[in-house]
């Protein structure tokens, strides 16, 4: 079955640090780039971060740089999003997708709740 599973969320509070995993199966994943994105209660989705396929180049929005950091473990078939220096902002549904290079297939996770609050 072709799926990608994200966990890892939970309540933290403002300042600490969760990382989020995004565990995929079901498909070749080191040809997929994979990118993590972020909705907040009552707003769009939004690109948090992505990694190419070789791990080396990432991307990283302003409001996140200097606090998370994406990265892959292809041998684990899994992304992980560091997340430290947690803000309220940073609460809601953190979602994973991995998009082939080969097809342009994409895989759409269900999502993993984040609250941050004191």
């Amino acid at each position: 079955q072709v799926q990608l599973v994200e966990s890892g969320g939970g309540l933290v509070q403002p300042g600490g640090s969760l990382r989020l995993s995004c565990a995929a199966s079901g498909f070749f994943f080191s040809s997929y780039a994979v990118m993590w994105f972020h909705q907040a209660p009552g707003k769009e989705r939004e690109l948090v971060a992505s990694i190419a396929t070789t791990g080396t180049t990432t991307y990283h929005t302003d409001s996140v740089k200097g606090r998370f950091t994406i990265s892959r473990d292809d041998a684990k078939n899994t992304v992980y999003l560091q997340m430290d220096i947690m803000r309220p902002e940073d609460s809601g549904m953190y979602y994973c997708h991995a998009r082939s290079i080969i097809d342009f297939t994409s895989i759409r996770g269900q999502g993993t709740q984040v609250t941050v609050s004191a």
